[in-house]
């Protein structure tokens, strides 16, 4: 019989209830912190990046080499970094479980700073100029792929230890009966991020290979093919994890659970099976698919992939709704919303990530992966702004606003700068909302991505199609936007850091926890008067006693959410306006008859 590791020293967390063990405590708090410096970084070469537009002294070379480091290190690093803590947070402290193997982990955590330095170092001295996708016949020198597979290999390993984790909890009954729907779809992330980096480290070994000498050569349709299943992917895995995330976040700011736990299983099972047909959309101009299997999975087998976000999209605020009309804020269609926890970072984090993510993100990728419609803005500057609208809109606020009850729970320290705390979504998800609708728009007037002069002043032949009209005029609203979201960064990067350094030290750092673990008086009085009712019962039915929002332990007989409803129908309308006016730009481009 194998010997069992003896449990770390643990505590439990006079807030939650969970049992924190040390050794997870540390392995969360050290990958969040290592995504949150990667953030930092990123976001200092978005506003290079978009100042060089406004005539910051940027050489072309350092263009192209910042937007090469910019791409890895946002889309991979930094969020898979945090996608690692939080595997850890749900497998451990969730199920008040322990950390299986905490010396591998500890390892693992360096060779996946090994792996981003090693990429890093390539990317920024010239040496792996690829951009993110690295396509062939492009290269690079061989320490950017080595740095890229150490990097996916840990990832991959910090996923088979949230598998032990959940397995060993599992054995030794530190929870009853299913896993809590976060921690389920934390694994429905680990799954999909399982697949997407298997698929991403052939794509990258078959490179590695080839420098070194071992092959002569790597077809560039194969490569593709394997390429996106983490280039796309990794953004699979970040969806499932947000909306894990959004499920954590109703409890945590508002004591709410789903109005149909089933139903939010079902839809993490459909993005299992489903999700990443999506990356098929980067291939529609792709020679080497044929066009029935483009077709096929950008659009009939996908659509159950999208069934499942709608699911989502009515679940969140369905919880939302009836976990505020539960507490007697019943007023009118929208009186819920008004009485919201607005001033709590964590519930604006959520409601901006849902909302942005829906009806931007959601939108816009729907209508990528329709054949027609894509060839209207593939290649353009608008592909950026909507993998902004997804990584930074819906899954980095997310992450800022579970940071700001993460943090100070695992520290025991109280939030630093609480003023600066509730402006800082508003800040960053404003900016991101007007650069990312700026880049949309230069993308349909037809500006591409990845020029660093967009009149081509050093080519045989210049184009002064971008020097007049509108041009100048949204790419300064581009450089608008990042200014106003690298400010918004700033803000969280530096309650952070000072909540970590400086934070004063409490057994209980719940404050702005309102509704999940105690109500104050004025919120209590404020709660009786739009009831008008005597008296509140302010304990959530859907928690336990002992205040553990993961555990979701009642069934709904019924519910009542109207002003869901309204905001489901404005939602599919717009859906469907945004479908007809691409479709008109399609038809002005292809006149028929």
């Amino acid at each position: 019989m194998a010997a069992v590791t003896p449990a770390a020293p643990s505590r439990v967390c006079n807030v939650t209830g969970f049992t924190i063990e040390r050794n997870g405590q540390r392995l969360v708090l050290t990958n969040a912190v290592a995504g949150i410096l990667l953030l930092a970084a990123g976001g200092t070469m978005a506003i290079l990046i978009a100042l060089q537009r406004q005539g910051l002294p940027i050489s072309d070379e350092w263009w192209y080499r910042l937007v090469a480091s910019h791409g890895a290190t946002m889309l991979l690093f930094w969020l898979l970094f945090f996608e690692v803590a939080a595997l850890y947070w749900g497998s451990t402290m969730l199920l008040n479980a322990r950390m299986v193997a905490p010396r591998l982990a500890w390892a693992n955590f360096g060779l996946m700073a090994l792996g981003v330095a090693l990429a890093e170092w390539a990317m920024l001295t010239g040496r792996a100029v690829v951009m993110f996708t690295a396509y062939p016949p492009l290269t690079a020198h061989t320490v950017y792929y080595l740095g890229v597979l150490l990097f996916a290999v840990g990832v991959l390993v910090a996923c088979a230890l949230f598998f032990a984790n959940i397995i060993t909890a599992k054995r030794e009954r530190t929870y009853e009966g299913s896993l809590p729907l976060v921690v389920y779809g934390l694994l429905a992330a680990a799954i999909i991020a399982v697949y997407s980096l298997a698929t991403g480290a052939v794509a990258y070994g078959l490179l590695f290979l080839q420098s070194v000498g071992a092959i002569e050569s790597v077809d560039p349709a194969t490569y593709r093919l394997f390429f996106w299943g983490i280039g796309h992917g990794a953004q699979q895995v970040n969806l499932a994890a947000m909306i894990a995330v959004w499920y954590a976040l109703i409890g945590f700011t508002l004591g709410g659970r789903p109005v149909n736990e089933g139903l939010s299983r079902f839809a993490f099972l459909l993005y299992i099976a489903f999700i990443h047909l999506g990356a098929v959309h980067h291939l529609l101009v792709d020679p080497g698919l044929g066009t029935s299997h483009r077709i096929m999975n950008t659009s009939y087998l996908l659509y159950l992939a999208v069934l499942a976000s709608l699911i989502h999209a009515f679940s969140i605020p369905a919880a939302i709704e009836v976990a505020q009309r539960e507490r007697g804020y019943r007023r009118g269609l929208f009186g819920w919303l008004r009485m919201a926890p607005w001033r709590e970072p964590g519930f604006s984090s959520l409601v901006l990530s849902v909302v942005y993510f829906g009806f931007i993100a959601g939108v816009t990728g729907v209508l990528m992966g329709t054949m027609q419609l894509n060839m209207m803005i593939h290649n353009t500057l608008f592909v950026v702004g909507h993998f902004h609208s997804t990584v930074v809109s819906g899954t980095t606020v997310a992450f800022m606003g579970i940071s700001y009850y993460l943090v100070p729970l695992l520290t025991s320290r109280k939030l630093a700068n609480r003023r600066m705390a509730r402006w800082q979504p508003w800040v960053f998800s404003t900016g991101v909302l007007l650069l990312t609708l700026a880049m949309m728009l230069a993308g349909r007037l037809g500006v591409p991505r990845r020029v660093a002069d967009l009149d081509y002043s050093q080519a045989p032949l210049g184009v002064d199609q971008f020097a007049s009209g509108p041009y100048p005029s949204v790419m300064l609203l581009v450089s608008i936007g990042a200014v106003f979201a690298v400010t918004g960064g700033i803000m969280f990067v530096w309650v952070m850091v000072m909540t970590l350094l400086r934070g004063e030290r409490t057994d209980r750092p719940d404050e702005g926890l309102l509704y999940a673990f105690g109500t104050p008086e004025r919120e209590r009085r404020t709660a009786l008067a739009a009831a008008g009712a005597d008296t509140l019962v302010m304990t959530h039915p859907g928690i336990e006693p002992s205040g553990r929002f993961a555990r979701l332990t009642t069934r709904w007989s019924g519910f009542e959410a109207p002003g869901t409803y309204a905001i489901v129908l404005a939602f599919l309308a717009w859906f469907v306006l945004f479908y007809l006016v691409s479709h008109l730009g399609l038809s002005r481009l292809w006149p028929v008859g």
